[in-house]
């Protein structure tokens, strides 16, 4: 027999992430419309389309999610789709944030508004817009501190600053993410004569 067809699934056969309720936190006001829900707080205030595989019910101080029938792309959807709704509900009551590195000698980073303004060794300064509902703070001229309460929006913006400017593995110099960890490589100098 090949080996797939010797898997054997046991048990339900839903996501077991997607059957924990979402525990809507205080502070939180949560509006269905159809497929549609929109979750509001003091963070800011997020809306997402729940696809049509999936019924969602907001059932007092919680949120539940349930599949409509029992096809692969249904229980694939089940988790990812519950983790993405209780990810809203966690941003717009507290925000996510990210903590960027700039490594290097003259690097520095400023906010002006809704720019941030960045020096990373390049013949100009490189001006980074920030989209709408996102704020930069900046720590000693080298930290800078995303916030955002849409966690997917926070990982691109961070992502697209950490592609200005990668670390380099020589020397380390570069935006990088705090607590990164650079594999370094030796120069020419260390090598054997």
């Amino acid at each position: 027999m090949s080996a797939a067809k010797s898997f054997v699934r046991f048990g339900d056969p839903m996501s077991r992430v997607g059957k924990k309720p979402i525990k809507i936190l205080s502070g939180v006001k949560v509006d269905q419309k159809g497929s549609h829900l929109e979750v509001s707080g003091k963070g800011g205030k997020l809306g997402r389309d729940i696809p049509g595989c999936l019924k969602v019910e907001v059932k007092g101080d919680e949120i539940v999610l349930e599949t409509r029938d029992d096809a692969q792309k249904t229980r694939a959807l089940h988790g990812l789709t519950r983790t993405l709704v209780s990810n809203m509900v966690h941003g717009c009551a507290e925000g996510f944030s990210r903590t960027l590195e700039l490594v290097g000698v003259g690097y520095r980073a400023a906010v002006k508004g809704n720019t941030l303004n960045l020096s990373l060794g390049f013949s100009h300064p490189v001006d980074f817009e920030l989209p709408a509902g996102m704020t930069a703070k900046v720590d000693a001229n080298t930290k800078v501190t995303l916030t955002c309460p849409d966690k997917e929006l926070l990982g691109t913006v961070a992502s697209k600053l950490r592609k200005i400017r990668p670390p380099e593995p020589y020397k380390g110099k570069g935006i990088r993410y705090q607590g990164e960890r650079i594999v370094m490589k030796q120069g020419k100098a260390a090598g054997g004569k």
